[in-house]
This record gives structure tokens, sequence and C-alpha cells, in this order.
């Protein structure tokens, strides 16, 4: 090192403690205000962390769900965020989730939900053809035990599988034609026995 590297570091060493002791004093002279200001801190860090550890126990309370109304003769669906009607329905008692669909004729199952509710989709026969939004495909026609809606069981329902490209169960016409009304009030759909 020469006179030059050391005349710099020296500099750099008293530039550092000048202001390292300023920041240094003027924490301590509003240490109150520095402190009141973590522990805000610290509170919203707290809050966001319990906002997440009880957001499915607070989602059930304010996100409206499905409701059945006289022993299943009348069940109320809210309008998802999505701008469709979800409902759930118990199929062979395995609880699975459809997106309402009465341009659908079907009741129409992916693939991962008629696997979850005992049907082998490898072992199917994919002899009918389907027009989705995302074009054609291939479906196969099953019966399904019961299906269960609000307390109401239907047996031996007529449902097809698709050989994929499809998220989410469809429930169509096949099934919602069970019901005496289908209605929309305001964000509500109704169905009525």
């Amino acid at each position: 090192m020469t006179g030059d590297d050391y005349a710099r570091l020296i500099y750099l060493g008293l530039l550092a403690l000048v202001v390292g002791g300023s920041v240094f004093l003027a924490a301590r002279r509003n240490a109150a205000r520095m402190a009141s200001q973590a522990a805000i801190w610290v509170l919203i860090f707290l809050g966001v962390i319990a906002a997440r550890g009880l957001w499915n126990d607070i989602s059930h309370e304010v996100i409206p769900r499905q409701s059945a109304f006289e022993e299943g003769a009348r069940v109320e669906v809210p309008v998802s965020r999505d701008g469709h009607y979800h409902l759930t329905l118990e199929l062979n008692g395995v609880p699975v989730r459809f997106v309402v669909d009465t341009g659908a004729s079907d009741m129409v199952l992916s693939r991962a939900d008629a696997a979850r509710i005992g049907i082998n989709p490898e072992t199917l026969a994919y002899v009918g053809t389907a027009m989705t939004a995302n074009g054609r495909v291939a479906t196969a026609p099953v019966r399904i035990g019961s299906v269960g809606l609000g307390g109401v069981e239907d047996r031996n329902v007529r449902a097809t599988v698709t050989d994929g490209g499809l998220e989410e169960s469809l429930l169509g016409m096949g099934y919602l034609s069970r019901f005496s009304s289908l209605e929309i009030r305001r964000d509500k759909l109704v169905l009525t026995r």
C-alpha cells in the first residue's frame, strides 16, 4: 500500500465514524419515535401472518356458499368471483365441485374427478364426442351410483367423462332438469325441486 492508499483509508474511516456517529445520535434523540415505528411494523407483520394463517376460516365466513333449504327442496348458489355458479355435489359420497353450465347437455366429469369417485378413466370406452370451448373432445358414458345435493339423493345418474382438456367438471342440463325450476335472482342461482 502506498501513502495515498493509507490516506484514503483514514479518510473513509473518519467519514464512516462521522456518519455512523450522527446516525447514532439522531437515533438516540428519536429513540421513542423509532421504537413506536418498529412496534407498528411488528404489528403489521404479525397481522399479515395471522390473516394468512386464518384465511380459510375467514373466507368461509365472508364468502357466500351454497345453501339448501327445506331438506333439499330449494338450493341457493351465490355467484362466484369469476362470474360463474359453482355447485358442490356428493358423488358416491365424495364432494365434487362443478361449474353450472346450462349450455352443457350432460353432467360432465373431468378425468381427475371421475377417478376421485371410483371410476377408472383408463378403462372407459371413449365412444362419444363433445364440442367444448377448447374444441372437440372424446367422451365416455358412465352411470353414477348416487348423487346428493342438499339432502336429496338421486340414484343411477347418467354422466360423461372427458378424455382430457377439462379442468373442472360441468353440471349440465341432464342433471339440472331434475329440478322443477332453475332461476337466477340477483346474484344467486336458485334450484327448486
